[in-house]
């Protein structure tokens, strides 16, 4: 059955799983460690996601990622702390991307989190402009990310037998929530909205 999992993957998932097969009993560590280090190595988190689901299984694969996800989305927190600078250019994105005042709520983000082409950290920011402090954002974080974890884990288990246009329908839905669930209310600071001349 692996070997039928692995026939379908590129080069760089292939190597992947010959790395966390290398890594033996360490390979859940291992496993951990590339989720934290992901954003370093620009792989996209559904790869990680589905590989675990493909080596490890649907539940120790989901419980992996989950924990890797969650202390990815902690150093994130931790990092953008120290560098005000970044939190400012990350903001700017966040407002060219999303618009300047949109206010994503958590389910919002959790359905966005499903999306391949959605910046991972991009939403944390958006869960840390929704926290009060540390201790909320990691809940929020951690909400927000079993969903697709699980489903891109289960996704990776049984890649073989899934079709396009499963995946596509399975997009297509997925997008109609979003628009269906989006938050209908705009805030707009007092000195936003009266603006002083320079």
């Amino acid at each position: 059955v692996e070997s039928d999992h692995k026939g379908g993957l590129n080069v760089m998932e292939q190597e992947l799983l010959a790395s966390i097969e290398v890594a033996g009993v360490l390979s859940p560590l291992f496993f951990i460690t590339v989720h934290v280090i992901r954003p370093f190595m620009f792989l996209p988190v559904m790869i990680i996601c589905m590989t675990g689901g493909i080596w490890f299984g649907a539940v120790e694969g989901t419980i992996y990622s989950v924990i890797g996800t969650v202390l990815s989305s902690m150093v994130f927190y931790l990092m953008i702390q120290l560098m005000p600078n970044s939190l400012q250019r990350l903001q700017q994105i966040k407002a060219k991307f999303f618009g300047r005042y949109v206010n994503m709520n958590v389910m919002q983000i959790t359905l966005l989190r499903f999306l391949p082409f959605m910046h991972f950290h991009l939403l944390s920011l958006c869960l840390i402009d929704l926290s009060k402090d540390f201790k909320s954002y990691i809940r929020l974080s951690l909400i927000s990310s079993v969903p697709f974890v699980f489903v891109y884990t289960l996704i990776g288990h049984y890649m073989v037998a899934l079709s396009p246009m499963f995946i596509a329908i399975f997009m297509g839905i997925l997008m109609v929530l979003l628009y269906v669930l989006r938050s209908r209310e705009q805030q707009i600071k007092w000195q936003d909205f009266f603006q002083t001349s320079p």
